[in-house]
């Protein structure tokens, strides 16, 4: 198992780089450039090559990207155009917020999903089974964005029974050790901090969640379809087995192989795709503060930003690889 995780570690290397390659030539490649974001309208000649010679823009294109790989190595990207902060900063402030959101959404996808899936299937040609599909198409048609006005609408206006946004009640004093506010709250013992921030993240966890619930449901299903016709569940249910033993064993661990290539997918999407959540319900996160980003050309933070997600999601799927190992042998040996 160590020489299967290693080989995948190195295999890691070589698409880090790569992705950082593209990202390099493809900011290079924009319209305008660093200099002109960064001058805006004062923009002349002489003053684009000052602030290129300054920053290095002058210099070959192999020395730009190596000077590039130095400093993406230890997160330091420059400054901010519009808030004049450290990028590395504006990450470690927004980055935690994106996370939780994103977990959250995948706790409620794969702990609603996977169950859905197996049961639905289990039922397959009932009632059950036709609702499960309709409900998951359903659920991948709904526009994520009117999802999340809908349940701040209902659950937050109507019913106030949820906060309307923001990630906790700023009258609560509390301490901020990791930035991940439901944690940090049960670190310093501050419960009610907690709980007021989980009940921040439930409506936005639920309203980007719905879409990987419906996937989740629909791989489950048809994944446990699969598997239940196959020889060695028939021989463990012949040989006079639990109920509860043979779909431990024999179906959900084979079933699972698909469903957790989805789960690796969707939380790596979740984490870069939560702009519309993070603006309806005002969730300081990455997505936001990118999209903006985006629109002033502030090429410090669109490269940190979109370097360190795309760090991510090769990580997550890299964990993928590593459960894959886990759950099926097989793996492992070839």
């Amino acid at each position: 198992m160590i020489r299967f995780i290693a080989r995948r570690l190195v295999l890691l290397v070589p698409i880090l780089l790569g992705l950082s390659l593209l990202l390099f030539l493809w900011l290079r490649a924009l319209p305008g450039g660093p200099a002109e974001a960064l001058l805006g309208e004062r923009a002349t000649p002489e003053s684009i090559a000052r602030i290129e010679k300054l920053y290095g823009l002058d210099r070959p294109l192999p020395q730009q990207y190596l000077s590039f790989l130095q400093r993406a190595a230890v997160l330091d990207f420059g400054s901010s155009v519009r808030t004049n902060e450290p990028v590395a900063d504006e990450l470690k402030r927004r980055f935690p917020a994106t996370i939780e959101l994103a977990v959250g959404a995948m706790i409620f996808a794969t702990g609603l999903g996977i169950p859905l899936g197996y049961y639905a299937a289990r039922r397959h040609g009932t009632w059950v089974d036709t609702t499960s599909v309709v409900g998951s198409l359903l659920g991948i048609a709904i526009p994520v964005f009117f999802l999340a006005f809908l349940l701040k609408y209902v659950f937050a206006v109507q019913l106030g029974w949820l906060p309307t946004s923001g990630r906790q009640d700023p009258r609560l004093d509390t301490e901020y050790p990791t930035g991940f506010y439901v944690l940090d709250g049960i670190l310093t013992g501050n419960l009610p901090a907690a709980w007021d921030a989980a009940q921040h993240l439930i409506l936005p966890a639920i309203a980007l969640g719905t879409i990987p619930l419906a996937i989740i449901v629909r791989i489950t299903r048809a994944s446990v379809l699969d598997v239940v016709n196959e020889d060695y569940v028939r021989t463990g249910e012949a040989k006079g087995l639990l109920k509860r033993t043979v779909d431990r064993r024999y179906v959900l661990r084979n079933a699972m192989l698909p469903v957790t290539t989805i789960i690796g997918l969707q939380l790596g999407l979740l984490l870069s795709g939560a702009v519309l959540t993070e603006t309806v319900f005002a969730f300081p996160g990455v997505g936001g503060f990118l999209y903006s980003s985006i629109f002033v050309r502030d090429y410090s933070v669109i490269v940190g930003f979109t370097l360190v997600i795309a760090i991510i999601f090769s990580i997550v799927n890299l964990i993928v690889d590593i459960a894959y190992g886990f759950i099926d042998p097989r793996v492992r040996v070839q």
